[in-house]
């Protein structure tokens, strides 16, 4: 039977087994955390780095000073490889096998440099020699090697204050090198906060595909786009990739307000051929070396030209001579003016002062005009006026016969528009009152007119009657009324109300007083017919 003192005895007795055990497991296991602390505190002026996972666990002073040269941001890890990537290409991939080997060493890509790395217990230990490989013949005194210390602070300040983003990229598409902005604009695509990068090597912003030429050696120039996460607008890029080393250097420029004027000119372009489709104008476009730069549909249909000339970009002489033959432009008396007068139009469309008629063999009038565009070129435009022209020659031939008409009557006619302005004549009224009023048409008023009327004839309140009449905005009757000349001969004057307020008053010389019926102003026209007046003024 177990007495309580045996009890409490053998619970003490395990107790202090257990203690004794961990003091001698942490002795030992501190020993080695010493002795490899002790080792790196032996090499305190070489570069040597104490690595928990990515986390830096001690340092030297030199180890230090090269870390802060380094990115702000990432782990220490992330940090260290950023600096020594650039020597030692894939430094991820063989560091990884550290915990497995225990031990392992390289040599940089120059041969100048050898990278050592421990395994302990879960630390890892990183040790930067230097091989000793360097030609003395080369090698920089102190005020060289300070130029160059100051021209690398120069480089990295430049480089890291560039709103551009810039990387360098492995033949494989590794990138071994990138400018803070790349690392911001990485983490604005990823969603995440300023300095949450903390991988190595970060990943590539932009997937380009490898140069298809056999000869890269000025590289190529690319654009891409990107998306933010989260947003459905796109950002676009011009990338420049030149060959650096093994690999590319990269620098991609915003074009978003490129991209986006492009698509305004593309959109202002399409618009502007479907106008210039479905315009009946006939426009050609001739570039400051006289070739044809663009025509539309109608031009074909004005001058029968082949649609295969015109895409083989004829010069301007070639489409006259085309023209010529075709019997599409005016036959020059001889070839020699007719060639003159070629250059005069490029002269006067670069002017802007080209615009002629073209009447043609076969009845077509084209007005062509030349306006000159941009950088020299010239724009020649096509106008089938045919229409306006015969409708212009029928109305000039209607206003001849109306006119002609009006001559054959035997009474003066003189015509007032609502304003009172004088607008047409006829040759009895010049006759009869002496003077040829058709050099001042639209000029000579109802006052100007009764003033000579005045002059001419006895005294008589007839032309303050017609002074009313005329311009009247009410309901209005045809009139008439008997006045005598000065010379004692009688004559009838007849006011006739037309359409739109016009007024026309005719003037008959009487050759039997007794036969001169007369009415007042405003009561009933009786014999005076004003409907046939206006017939007799109108016909024609």
């Amino acid at each position: 039977m177990i007495t309580p003192l045996l009890a409490i005895t053998l619970v003490l007795t395990a107790f202090l087994i257990a203690f004794a055990v961990l003091m001698v497991m942490g002795h030992l296991d501190g020993r080695r955390v010493s002795a490899l602390r002790r080792l790196s505190a032996a090499e305190r002026g070489s570069i040597a780095f104490l690595f928990d996972n990515e986390s830096l666990s001690d340092a030297t002073p030199a180890a230090r000073d090269l870390l802060a040269t380094g990115p702000k941001r990432g782990s220490d890890w992330s940090r260290l490889a950023y600096l020594l990537e650039p020597r030692f290409p894939h430094l991820n991939d063989w560091i990884a096998e550290l915990a497995e080997l225990g031990e392992m060493e390289r040599i940089s890509k120059d041969g100048t440099s050898q990278l050592q790395a421990e395994w302990h217990d879960g630390v890892a230990r990183v040790t930067l020699r230097s091989t000793g490989v360097v030609d003395p013949g080369q090698a920089p005194d102190k005020h060289a090697l300070a130029a160059m210390m100051r021209e690398l602070e120069t480089l990295r300040a430049a480089t890291e204050h560039t709103p551009y983003p810039i990387w360098q990229e492995e033949g494989d598409g590794a990138i071994s090198w990138c400018n803070r902005t790349y690392l911001d604009l990485l983490d604005a695509l990823d969603g995440s906060d300023e300095g949450d990068t903390v991988a190595w090597p970060p990943r590539r912003l932009f997937e380009l595909a490898p140069p298809t030429g056999a000869d890269d050696t000025d590289g190529d120039r690319t654009r891409a786009a990107l998306t933010p996460e989260g947003e459905d607008k796109r950002y676009w890029f011009e990338i420049d990739r030149r060959p650096f080393g093994t690999g590319y250097h990269c620098t991609a420029i915003p074009v978003d307000e490129l991209v986006k004027a492009q698509a305004s000119l593309s959109e202002f372009v399409t618009t502007l051929t479907k106008t210039f489709a479905t315009l009946p104008i006939g426009l050609a476009i001739f570039n400051r070396e006289r070739e044809l730069a663009m025509f539309n549909p109608a031009l074909l249909d004005l001058t029968t030209l082949p649609v295969d000339f015109l895409c083989a970009k004829p010069t301007l002489s070639s489409f006259l001579d085309r023209l010529r033959t075709l019997n599409m432009m005016p036959e020059p008396k001889d070839y020699k003016s007719w060639r003159k007068r070629v250059a005069d139009l490029v002269t006067q469309a670069q002017n802007g002062t080209y615009e002629e008629n073209w009447t043609l063999s076969g009845g077509q009038t084209y007005r062509v005009t030349g306006r000159p565009h941009p950088d020299g070129a010239v724009a020649i435009l096509f106008e089938d006026i045919s229409t306006e022209v015969s409708h212009a020659r029928r109305f000039r031939a209607e206003i001849e016969t109306g006119q002609a008409a009006l001559d054959a009557m035997p009474g003066g006619l003189a015509i007032f528009s609502t304003a009172g302005i004088l607008t047409l004549t006829n040759r009895a009224y010049a006759d009869l009152w002496g003077y040829e009023p058709t050099g001042t048409i639209g000029e000579t008023s109802i006052f100007d007119a009764l003033k000579r009327w005045r002059d001419a004839c006895a005294p008589t309140g007839v032309w303050d009657d017609i002074r009313a009449f005329v311009g009247h905005a009410g309901a209005r009757q045809g009139w008439s009324a008997q006045v005598t000349l000065v010379d004692g001969r009688p004559m009838q004057a007849r006011v006739v109300p037309l359409p739109n307020g016009v007024t026309m008053v005719e003037f008959s010389l009487l050759t039997t007083l007794a036969s001169a019926p007369q009415t007042q102003p405003h009561a009933d026209a009786g014999e005076t017919a004003p409907e046939e007046i206006e017939r007799r003024v109108l016909s024609g």
